[in-house]
């Protein structure tokens, strides 16, 4: 029966094409300098998620050397990660809080430093000395990645020389060893390198002769300022295209006019500088351009109509100087909602107008952002509709009708211009086929169904407050990233939104702050020589501003010989992150029912290895260690989940694949296995108090229909969604002071806002709200949902222990996983 096989490669993903595809010569490679000639497995595509924190000076020399040769135990904290839990007999499992990151066990001078667990994270903090251990183990070895995330704080680095590894390229980081104050020794390949004479100086402390007191040996997650030996050409200013769909369709559904709005409110805040370009294109069944040359007193319309061979009518006055041309942008702005009000256009020419947002930007490079209502109907990438409402649950259609967006992605890819998709669309749009211009561009799409101005309130505010992050979110452009590890490791597969330009190469047109990557890992050699296994990510940008940038993140972790260490480090959110991320894989490559069974079959090798191997409790039951003690839940969750569920509209289904492959962890758990809170009855008790305002912190609930009840009100936190439920007998003051609705009856069908009333509880439960939505990039929106038949559809599926239609009750999983062991 299928599981995965490790190291295990999917299918049609964004690496698929790697090397010879490559549309840019193989320069980049030497421009990041390469790394030592490891062998690479082929492999697919990337996701990552990554955290920082306030890093601590670096301990001197003496206590450096002490602190990479011996490990120090925390010993008390892998007894509890250990501990052996009988998953039929313990039913509480959950936190009060949501689960932090294991600790990895390290020395507190290691730990101090080491990179923030929201920026880097492994699936196994502590890295097993062979693969024979991993295999042994039964569990994924894999890194999550989240490079260009927004931080508090960035060591910023303006240095004439930045110190690497002569052999593999390393940057010099905190976890390199000083022989003595000349010399240092690689952490990745043991290379001893010289301390260059720059080096010696400390910009901080204007001191000499303390290399290791600099900020880059002190700070896991530094930015350097790159010189002119890591560009290829002048870095290029940010540039801006807008695509925009105006056939009837899109007309009806009403984008348009919030589109501009948010656009013009926005356009200071634009990353950008004096040298910003900005330009729009228009289509229906033919392409519009507007020349907006500064002097002219309003905007001109050019429109092409020949779809079948695309030219660009004016090549200088398309793309302007945000700037000098300010004005112009803004009557354009303006004027566009009425320009097409009444178009009786129904067809779409997508593929042609991409055809010349191609040709447009190729001089620059820059960002295409494109919005659209419909099936693309004329020219070239022209769809027809696939999806059969009877064949939902099959793995029809998961892959592409055509090649034409791949193709176009990488001809973007291979000119530094990212393509962004915002699909508002209550038809089916094939985003199978449109996801491909995103993917391979390191793109990001937005998915909006049943997206229209006036029936659906909720989309439109979620479609608003999008926007407003999107366009003002930095952004990064002609990236390239490159990810080492410590010599015996090595990267076989990729997740997430590039393109691979070499083995361990990957191709980022633009890199914004909301994406995320993965990799899965293989051991190659055996790691005994080193007590430490460490990672180092390095992505070299452009910046809004002009200027070239190197991010580096190095994560460091204790390499172990038992199997019991392994599982006492073991990070069950990010190995389900990862597990994720391969069972998409392995839809699209073979099939739904297979990737859902190895899930299944992920659980079963676990449990089997546990108790073959470490538990010597040979009772009966399911018996898996405390660190590991929810993963069945999280694999019944995410076999719940819309990707794999069965009465799926197929556009849902690809888009929920698509964010997988793309959301940092925190997101992408709550995405999986939703938080849920009581929030009538919230105490102090251990709340936080931020800037005079106290936030309460509830205690997390099993998502069980046991722990709903018809007193109280209920949170739920879906990521990009949250739920109050409220119950028939819920507190009437609660309705009252919360809700602004005198009693249960009065609340509105619709509501999707919590009124900012002056009561205390109106206060607390909008603090510990503000509080969630502070801790991601894109605001949820709320939906109060009574307690009648109609919640049954929303709140109560989410409830994943509980048993649905087509899947079964977590007490029934268990069972099911206790008779596959017994076989």
């Amino acid at each position: 029966s299928p599981s995965f096989s490790l190291p295990y490669s999917g299918g049609e993903t964004s690496s698929s094409t790697t090397g010879s595809a490559s549309p840019l010569p193989n320069s980049y490679d030497s421009l990041e300098g390469g790394s030592y000639p490891v062998k690479f497995a082929r492999g697919p595509d990337v996701k990552c998620s990554i955290f920082f924190n306030l890093f601590q000076p670096f301990p001197d020399l003496s206590q450096l050397s002490a602190a990479l040769g011996g490990l120090s135990g925390v010993p008390e904290l892998e007894v509890e990660a250990l501990r052996p839990v009988n998953l039929l007999q313990e039913r509480n499992l959950l936190p009060p809080r949501p689960l932090e990151a294991p600790e990895p066990n390290l020395s507190a001078d290691l730990r101090k430093v080491n990179c923030s667990p929201q920026t880097f994270r492994c699936t196994l903090t502590s890295v097993p000395q062979t693969q024979a251990l991993l295999n042994k183990a039964r569990l994924p070895l894999g890194l999550l990645l989240h490079p260009f995330r927004d931080l508090q704080q960035l060591p910023v680095i303006t240095s004439n020389t930045i110190v690497r590894c002569r052999s593999c390229r390393t940057y010099i980081n905190p976890f390199v060893t000083f022989l003595d104050q000349r010399r240092w020794k690689c952490n990745l390949c043991y290379r001893v390198n010289d301390v260059p004479d720059e080096f010696m100086y400390n910009p901080v402390t204007r001191s000499y002769g303390e290399p290791h007191k600099r900020p880059e040996v002190q700070n896991a997650t530094v930015e350097f300022i790159a010189s002119s030996d890591y560009m290829l050409r002048p870095p290029q200013p940010a540039v801006y295209l807008f695509v925009l769909d105006v056939s009837h369709n899109a007309v009806e559904a009403g984008y348009l006019k919030y589109l501009c709005d948010s656009i013009l409110e926005n356009l200071d805040k634009l990353p950008g500088d004096t040298r910003t370009r900005i330009g729009f294109l228009t289509f229906d069944s033919t392409i519009h351009f507007y020349n907006l040359q500064e002097g002219l007193s309003q905007p001109q319309m050019l429109v092409v109509s020949d779809i079948d061979d695309v030219f660009i009518p004016s090549h200088d006055s398309l793309m302007v100087n945000l700037k000098e041309s300010k004005e112009l942008v803004k009557d354009l702005l303006t004027s566009l909602p009425a320009m097409f009000s009444q178009s009786r256009e129904t067809h779409s020419a997508l593929g042609p107008a991409l055809q010349a947002a191609f040709k447009l930007m190729s001089p620059t490079g820059g960002r295409v952002t494109v919005f659209l209502t419909q099936l693309p109907t004329l020219g070239a990438g022209m769809l027809q509709s696939r999806e059969d409402p009877n064949q939902r649950s099959s793995s029809k259609h998961l892959g592409p009708a055509t090649d034409f967006y791949k193709k176009l992605a990488l001809d973007c890819s291979g000119q530094q211009i990212g393509v962004d998709l915002f699909l508002l669309s209550s038809q089916y749009a094939d985003l199978t086929s449109l996801a491909c211009m995103s993917k391979y561009s390191a793109g990001s799409i937005f998915y909006y169904p049943s997206f229209h101005h006036l029936h659906n309130p909720a989309q439109l505010e979620k479609f608003q407050r999008d926007l407003g992050r999107y366009l003002t979110r930095k952004i990064g452009f002609e990236a390239v990233m490159r990810i080492r590890c410590t010599k015996g490791l090595s990267i076989h597969t990729f997740h997430g939104n590039f393109f691979v330009r070499s083995t361990d190469l990957l191709s980022l047109a633009n890199v914004n702050p909301d994406s995320a990557f993965a990799v899965q890992m293989s051991i190659e050699d055996s790691l005994a020589d080193s007590s430490l296994a460490c990672f180092q990510a390095a992505l070299l940008y452009t910046s809004n501003k002009g200027k070239r940038r190197i991010r580096v993140h190095t994560l460091c972790l204790p390499v172990v010989n038992q199997l019991s260490d392994v599982y006492a480090g073991a990070d069950v959110q990010a190995i389900t992150c990862l597990l994720a991320n391969m069972a998409i894989d392995r839809s699209i490559s073979s099939s739904l029912s297979d990737a859902r069974d190895a899930l299944v079959n992920a659980v079963v090798d676990l449990v089997s290895a546990y108790k073959s191997n470490v538990s010597s409790l040979q009772q009966s039951g399911l018996v898996v260690p405390a660190s590991m003690r929810l993963f069945p839940l999280y694999i019944l969750a995410l076999l719940k989940q819309v990707q794999t569920g069965t009465s799926t509209r197929l556009d849902e289904r690809v888009f929920a694949m698509c964010e997988f492959k793309t959301q940092p962890l925190q997101q992408l758990m709550r995405m999986v296995h939703p938080d849920l809170y009581r929030l009538d009855n919230m105490s102090d008790q251990g709340a936080l108090h931020l800037n005079d305002t106290v936030v309460p912190q509830p205690p997390l609930l099993h998502l069980s229909a046991e722990r709903v009840s018809r007193d109280g009100a209920f949170l739920m936190d879906c990521g990009n969604v949250f739920y109050l439920w409220i119950g028939k007998c819920c507190n009437e003051m609660f309705i009252r002071d919360v809700l602004g609705c005198p009693n249960y009856a009065s609340i509105p069908p619709n509501m999707n806002h919590i009124p900012e009333l002056e009561t205390p509880l109106s206060e607390r439960v909008r603090a510990f709200l503000d509080w969630l939505q502070d801790n991601r990039a894109f605001s949820s929106t709320i939906h109060v949902v009574r307690d009648d038949a109609s919640a049954k559809s929303t709140f109560f599926l989410h409830l994943v222990e509980d048993r649905t239609d087509s899947a079964s009750s977590y007490s029934e999983f268990l069972q099911h996983i206790q008779q596959q062991m017994s076989k």
